[in-house]
């Protein structure tokens, strides 16, 4: 497991100061949203999309949007991806990225989504673009920032990494663009053309998401102990039995 992973992890391109600049954006549109700038931009995209909704448009947007699924779709598929890491190396290291995600995910974009109390393009209730609404509540109160950006750029580069540790190699660029360009552009679009998320809810997701993914994939997983636990090195370390 050591080795696979430091053969196969790949850095983040540029430097921490892209980060820097990535939570500098995140928290300035937050801040513009909040003074109430860009609520009509907002509205009218919303307003576009509920108004271009055929059919076979709306279920085929419908479909694809389940690639940012976090609970349904990712999480489990990159469960299933540890699972089989694990097996194949009987490392406990297997499991950290899984962790890692589960945890950054988890102190973020929850308690962001709570303390912003924005409502979702579908709430029928006054002021609905608004940050801090009072008149919504529950689930239709967790519009900002988008989860659905923040699980797919998180757990797609878990899942890029835990596919490298598995092949033992690096990705190829087509492969890399395919697991962590792809499902980004396309639950990006299908998200604000449903109208589970206003388009700035989405954007905030991708700088807030992107920064966790450039973080995640910084963390040092082959170098934290312990390596590994196996069967034959676990029977070595017992003591022996005593004899009566």
């Amino acid at each position: 497991m050591t080795a696979t992973i430091a053969r196969t992890r790949t850095r983040p391109k540029l430097g921490w100061w892209f980060d820097l600049v990535l939570v500098a954006a995140f928290a300035g549109l937050t801040a513009l949203l909040i003074n109430g700038h860009l609520l009509t931009f907002d509205q009218r995209v919303a307003d576009w999309a509920f108004a271009h909704q055929p059919g076979p448009a709306y279920w085929t947007a419908r479909v694809f949007n389940y690639l940012g699924q976090g609970g349904q779709v990712l999480t489990p598929v990159a469960l299933i991806l540890t699972v089989w890491l694990w097996w194949r190396t009987r490392s406990i290291r297997a499991i950290y990225p899984f962790v890692a995600a589960y945890v950054l995910l988890y102190l973020t974009i929850g308690p962001l989504k709570i303390w912003a109390d924005r409502a979702a393009p579908s709430f029928s209730g006054p002021d609905k673009t608004i940050m801090f609404n009072p008149y919504a509540d529950g689930s239709r109160a967790m519009s900002y920032p988008s989860g659905h950006m923040g699980n797919t750029l998180v757990w797609y580069a878990v899942i890029a990494l835990l596919a490298a540790a598995l092949l033992r190699r690096p990705l190829r660029r087509w492969e890399t663009y395919a697991l962590r360009v792809a499902p980004v552009v396309i639950v990006f679009c299908t998200t604000v053309y449903l109208g589970f998320h206003w388009i700035t809810d989405s954007i905030a997701g991708v700088f807030l998401g992107l920064f966790l993914a450039r973080l995640l994939v910084r963390i040092p997983f082959d170098k934290i102990p312990p390596a590994s636990i196996r069967p034959a090195e676990f029977r070595a370390t017992r003591p022996p039995a005593s004899r009566a």
